[in-house]
């Protein structure tokens, strides 16, 4: 009966399915992989796999295969490129692949798991539709506050300069399966919240006219404000993990005085604080450091708006920092919500937000940020977190003292 069940499975399954010998010869194709490609189950069985691989690639294909065959692992085809596959009538149509293996009685087998992705076209008109909205309330908000506030004009102005990054960045950040799932349903949850704040602003301002109702006029006017700076924060977040995948922010090493840089941040982000909220530090650094100081304030201070934002009111933050034997520790605790066991397996993966904190603004690629900053400064990340009784984060790094520059 199992078997019975598993053969339906395949046989029903809404993506391809195509299991194929080490010799790339298709041995069973689901039903809907016949429907893909256009072909009879008996004019797909039997034949090679290149017969879905375009004309042009067949040789690299049959290359990449037998490396394949030689060390077999569970992974996505053509990372980081469009990928395209040929139905019966020649045509082409984009999708994504993903390959696994198994082995009966000694021999390879594989098994590939096809999407058409011509349809997720409408997930990215989504977005561009988004972008388009943004631009529109740019060009109306700008209209209607010109002659109040020249600081929100420039805050817009920030705005539509980010649109074309943020372009490329959406661009570089299509991967595959879960990743892509997440990536929409964060941005639409993210965008969706200030847009409809802006919206709800600007439609109000049109009704107060008189003088006696300028105090309305600038409550909205800072709403507005807020919610796009909350966008442009977004926005750098992507625009961030962009340039790292790209290769584009490299470390860049000079001396400077930590404890000055520790201080200038918790100036930053003293607006951030909720009421009673109170940031304490322990300094034990005498000197300058060799470090990249962007980053480290990078860190510090994506590290330190976590702490305030996931802290209640009246909650200490501790920032400790010490240099000793060649070493740098930076930590960050607070007694905040905390995270689960669970959530900490995810704590890196972009997108990603635990389960705790759904009620709470952000974009789950904070953490992931900072990771990518450790491994440009060879640095080192420990995470110590339990529900409900806070979390300490701490960095650490390699450091030379003033005597060797």
């Amino acid at each position: 009966m199992i078997t019975d069940i598993f053969s339906a499975v395949f046989a029903n399954a809404t993506i391809g399915i195509i299991l194929s010998d080490s010799r790339g010869r298709m041995l069973s194709v689901s039903h809907y992989a016949l429907k893909l490609f256009g072909y009879s189950e008996a004019e797909m069985v039997g034949q090679p796999i290149e017969l879905l691989v375009p004309d042009s690639l067949v040789h690299l294909h049959q290359n990449l295969r037998k490396s394949f065959n030689v060390r077999p692992e569970v992974r996505p085809m053509g990372h980081g490129r469009d990928l395209h596959v040929k139905r019966k009538d020649g045509s082409l149509f984009p999708a994504e692949i993903s390959l696994s293996y198994f082995y009966r009685e000694s021999e390879l087998y594989v098994v590939a798991y096809i999407i058409d992705t011509t349809y997720k076209k409408e997930a990215e008109q989504v977005l561009i539709e988004q972008k388009n909205r943004i631009e529109q309330l740019n060009a109306e908000l700008e209209q209607k506050v010109a002659d109040r506030t020249n600081a929100l004009m420039v805050t817009l102005h920030q705005l539509e300069l980010s649109k074309d990054e943020l372009s490329k960045a959406l661009t570089t950040e299509r991967e595959l399966g879960e990743l892509k799932s997440r990536f929409v349903s964060m941005a639409s949850h993210e965008f969706r919240t200030p847009l409809s704040a802006i919206q709800t602003s600007a439609d109000l301002l049109n009704k107060y006219t008189t003088t006696e109702q300028q105090d309305k006029r600038n409550r909205h006017i800072q709403r507005i404000k807020a919610s796009v700076n909350h966008l442009n924060d977004i926005l750098e977040e992507f625009l961030s993990v962009g340039k790292l995948e790209e290769g584009k922010i490299e470390a860049s090493y000079a001396l400077f005085d930590l404890d000055e840089l520790v201080t200038s941040v918790i100036a930053d982000v003293q607006g951030l604080l909720k009421p009673g909220q109170t940031i304490q530090t322990e300094p034990d650094c005498v000197g300058n450091v060799w470090l990249d100081p962007s980053l480290v304030r990078k860190m510090l201070a994506n590290l330190l708006s976590n702490a305030i934002k996931y802290s209640g009111e009246n909650k200490p933050i501790r920032v400790r920092f010490r240099c000793r034997d060649g070493r740098v520790r930076l930590s960050i605790e607070d007694q905040g919500i905390g995270m689960s066991a669970d959530d900490q397996k995810h704590l890196f993966e972009r997108f990603y937000r635990a389960k705790n904190v759904t009620a709470i603004q952000g974009t789950g690629l904070g953490l992931h940020i900072v990771a990518q900053y450790l491994t440009l400064l060879n640095g080192t990340i420990d995470f110590q977190s339990q529900l409900n009784q806070g979390t300490t984060v701490t960095i650490s790094f390699s450091h030379e003292d003033d005597s060797a520059h």
